[in-house]
């Protein structure tokens, strides 16, 4: 899948585990929409495909997985991807924490969906976990319950890399040239901390006077700051809040990425 392709609405639904595509139906049609869609026609009748790359990330990687038909969700092997940058075994491990902490966590409860329930609330708060919050972020139930399956039937880490799409530089696949990346970069890893947003008006201010014409849409290069910011976080706390930022954010996931890399 590229960044310019449309997804049928039912597809998506399908991978957001949902009964039906009324919610999507009724997200396209908002004013303000979180989606880019298209109409199409469809045996007479009218329907969405809805833009991949302004998808969530999660979805993004469900539909490429190919794994929306399956109810486990799990890759049948588990083989090393070909590039791992070091932030993403940072996420790995991260997302072992949250797995980890959620199965102690169940032993509380009679059941599973109550545990899960819950524990989701506490961690999406941001105060249970907070380190791990800060580093991840807000997550689904879905996938939380896919890192738990991916965990359970192989009992690692290593299951747990982002499977996104790196080229041999670990870099994100997007229609973005280099000059456009370059210059989102330079003032995304400015020490004025600008979020995606202002960096990315920022940026096409430059580019539109640097004569560039019918550029891409403002989530297209939000996609790629998100990840470049998850596959390059030590690079992205040193440079946009210094060395002490550094040793307070990613200096504690040092010592667990070692005990990693020696074959945990």
């Amino acid at each position: 899948m590229n960044e310019n392709e449309y997804i049928n609405i039912n597809k998506v639904a399908e991978a957001k585990g949902l009964k039906s595509n009324r919610s999507l139906r009724l997200e396209i049609n908002k004013p303000e929409s979180k989606y880019i869609a298209r109409e199409v026609k469809v045996n007479g009748g009218t329907s969405y495909e809805i833009l991949y790359s302004s998808l969530e990330p999660e979805i993004q990687e469900k539909l490429r997985e190919g794994n929306t038909k399956s109810t486990a969700l799990v890759p049948l092997n588990c083989q090393p991807t070909i590039f791992v940058s070091e932030s993403a075994r940072l996420t790995s491990l991260a997302r072992l924490d949250i797995v980890k902490a959620l199965l102690n966590y169940r032993k509380k409860f009679t059941t599973k969906k109550e545990a899960d329930s819950t524990f989701l609330d506490l961690y999406n708060s941001g105060m249970y976990l907070p380190k791990v919050f800060k580093f991840i972020g807000t997550i689904s139930i879905e996938t939380l319950h896919r890192w738990v399956k991916s965990y359970e039937r192989y009992e690692n880490a290593e299951c747990l890399v982002p499977q996104y799409k790196f080229n041999k530089q670990g870099e994100y696949n997007t229609i973005l040239t280099d000059e456009m990346k370059h210059i989102l970069l330079r003032f995304l890893l400015h020490q004025n901390k600008f979020n995606y947003g202002k960096a990315i008006k920022l940026t096409k201010e430059i580019l539109r006077k640097q004569g560039y014409e019918n550029l891409p849409c403002d989530l297209t290069f939000k996609r790629y700051a998100e990840n470049f910011r998850k596959n390059n976080y030590a690079e992205w706390v040193l440079k946009r809040e210094r060395m002490k930022a550094y040793y307070d954010k990613v200096e504690p996931y040092i010592e667990i990425k070692e005990i990693f890399n020696n074959g945990r």
